[in-house]
């Protein structure tokens, strides 16, 4: 695609192909917010021990990242490029020490590899998202009551504790995720196209749809740990 730069009013806008590599950029910065924060918190023992061994802490960190989350998606373009900027980097901060814990669980070496596995089937499916002629509308529509399903099914089984459960929604969270960033990758093109009209409102749409494929990407790599993951002795 030609790379060029369109004007509207006195500011410029990107092509679509630009703004598509400015949404990568942005997700890429927020898993490296992500992962210095778990290196940080790593080195805190007595911060690390705090977190998770205080309920009310850590529960009152994910609502907060939940608050951020809902806050952003909602009023992404109705802020200003500079809080929209810091909602996402503060998001990925926050759940960087949240993901902290699977370093207390799993080794390093199984945690790289899993990171590895996401990354290339995160790029696979994005490209095929982005190249794909067929409208992957059902298929976005299909995976979001899928993940419905997960939600509830993990719910669930907080009480069932049911291994067969646990699996099942493993295996179908993969296939969900895999839809996911396939649909919203295609989906950029549809955002740049209705919202890109200057350089302030590409920035929140760029922003938007880097958190969109920041959660595909984290709860991916989430889903492949159950797998890949092994345990520490």
């Amino acid at each position: 695609m030609e790379h060029k730069i369109v004007t509207s009013g006195s500011r410029a806008v990107s092509s679509e192909s630009d703004f598509i590599s400015k949404v990568y950029l942005w997700m890429s910065l927020g898993l490296a917010v992500s992962a210095i924060a778990s290196a940080w918190l790593l080195t805190q023992p007595a911060l690390l021990k705090a977190i998770f061994t205080n309920g009310i802490l850590l529960i009152g960190i994910v609502l907060v990242e939940l608050g951020l989350v809902f806050w952003l998606s909602a009023r992404a373009m109705h802020m200003s490029p500079t809080a929209a900027t810091g909602a996402f980097l503060g998001y990925s901060f926050l759940n960087g020490i949240t993901l902290t814990s699977i370093f207390l669980v799993y080794t390093g070496a199984s945690i790289l590899t899993t990171f590895a596995v996401a990354t290339g089937t995160f790029f696979f499916f994005s490209v095929y998202g982005r190249t794909t002629q067929r409208d992957l509308t059902n298929v976005g529509g299909i995976a979001m009551m899928g993940l419905i399903g997960i939600v509830i099914a993990s719910l669930v089984n907080l009480f069932l504790k049911s291994s067969g459960l646990m699996w099942a929604t493993t295996f179908i969270g993969i296939a969900v995720f895999m839809a996911l960033i396939a649909y919203d990758t295609q989906k950029l093109k549809e955002m740049y196209a209705a919202g890109a009209q200057d350089a302030a409102s590409e920035k929140k749409l760029a922003i938007l749809g880097a958190l969109r494929l920041y959660l595909d990407f984290i709860n991916l790599f989430l889903m492949l740990l159950r797998i890949f993951g092994k345990g520490r002795d």
